[in-house]
């Protein structure tokens, strides 16, 4: 009997371990005081948006949403057929003591096109229904994955374009 009972338990322990599901993300997050994600700036929150918004319209970003103290544009791009992405950017303007931090946040949401097949039916009351064999395809954009962007180095010339711009919009 327990020889039997063996390669049972091996093949539920073996299965155990091939659906293994990732790890939580939150156990990543390290909540640092070092970030990539802020801008601090002499200038009033009300200014630091304004010079955000300039910032993302001359980069071809379609700013939907501003308000007194927030941004947020978005931008799409085709990198080959059958795959199209999105990144969008909130901008958030604060008052500190010494003038206004700036928060961005990026993310980059994946589609691809999806064809799904259908055929017509047709159906009577009292004789039954038939299905016709006209085929349609129908293509469709499918979200396929989103993710924030976490890389330092956009950041970095996201804050280096809102400098520049403060720069010139600041001294006139």
């Amino acid at each position: 009997m327990r020889r039997v009972a063996y390669p049972f338990l091996l093949i539920a322990v073996l299965a155990g371990c091939a659906s293994k599901n990732p790890a939580p993300a939150w156990r990543a997050e390290t909540f640092s005081e070092e970030t990539p994600f802020e801008y601090r700036t002499p200038i009033s929150a009300k200014e630091a948006c304004a010079v955000g918004q300039r910032a993302l319209l001359s980069q071809g970003y379609q700013v939907e949403s501003l308000q007194p103290q927030a941004v947020r544009g978005r931008k799409l791009f085709g990198p080959s057929p059958g795959h199209n992405m999105e990144l969008g950017i909130s901008l958030v303007c604060l008052p500190t003591q010494a003038g206004s931090v700036l928060y961005a946040s990026a993310l980059q949401t994946r589609y691809e096109l999806k064809t799904s097949t259908t055929s017509a039916g047709v159906s009577v009351a009292g004789m039954g229904s038939i299905s016709l064999p006209w085929l349609a395809d129908k293509d469709s954009l499918v979200k396929v994955g989103e993710e924030t962007v976490s890389d330092p180095e956009f950041y970095r010339r996201l804050f280096a374009l809102i400098h520049a711009i403060e720069d010139t919009t600041v001294s006139e």
